[in-house]
């Protein structure tokens, strides 16, 4: 099973950060893990489907970690899930009111974390497709649509206008192979005559400048090009 899903877990505990990794990995996520609230924050938090906080940790709570990130217009529609030993009304209340998605005392089942965790991105996924993406995103490779800038660990990498058209495409429908007739359709939709070599040094260019990401660029001989999840 694969959900291409990525994960942030944010607990002082490490061992308990290590179990949730290991369990949720075998389910198809991808997970990182943080032993407080400031090694977090200083991650691209932007790359994560889900968040998921201690409340009770060093100086910044896991409550206040989630007031920050709310504040934060970039962050603020990412689901968060609130992991604590606490039960008591007034904090599951506090939590919803920042905006939890979920709320999971402490002891738990690994499989009610899982049960949970595949509800509240399902649910979530649901809502962000209704509305038309502004950020597309593989990893740390970033196109920010609005802006036309793409970055790759938080660096922006120039691309000409054809360049970042290709790419977009592409992101845009992972797997989906796109043959050299569709592309030149698509990206070079306004100018009459176009060679299909025109394609393959975009391509190769392409391929070069998103450095780590280029192997992700397959080419299907004799059907074209295809953005494919190594």
């Amino acid at each position: 099973m694969t959900t291409n899903a990525r994960i942030l877990v944010v607990d002082d505990e490490e061992d308990l950060c290590e179990i949730l990794k290991f369990n949720l990995e075998i389910e198809g996520f991808e997970v990182d893990t943080a032993n407080s609230a400031e090694e977090a924050l200083k991650k691209d938090l932007s790359i994560y489907q889900l968040l998921m906080l201690d409340v009770m940790m060093g100086e910044i709570s896991g409550f206040k970690m989630a007031n920050l990130i709310r504040k934060d217009e970039a962050k603020a529609k990412i689901p968060i899930i609130f992991l604590t030993a606490k039960d008591a009304e007034n904090d599951r209340l506090t939590g919803f009111n920042l905006g939890a998605d979920d709320y999971i005392s402490k002891p738990f089942s690994i499989r009610e974390v899982i049960a949970r965790v595949k509800a509240v991105i399902r649910r979530t996924a649901v809502k962000q497709s209704d509305v038309e993406p502004e950020l597309l995103l593989f990893e740390t490779l970033k196109i920010d649509l609005p802006k036309k800038k793409v970055t790759i660990d938080n660096e922006e990498i120039t691309l000409t206008k054809k360049e970042f058209e290709i790419l977009k495409l592409l992101l845009e429908h992972q797997g989906h192979v796109f043959s050299r007739e569709e592309i030149l359709s698509r990206v070079w939709s306004d100018e009459v005559y176009v060679l299909d070599r025109t394609i393959d040094v975009n391509i190769t260019r392409l391929r070069k400048k998103i450095g780590k990401y280029g192997k992700n660029i397959v080419t299907r001989l004799g059907y074209g090009y295809c953005f494919e999840i190594a």
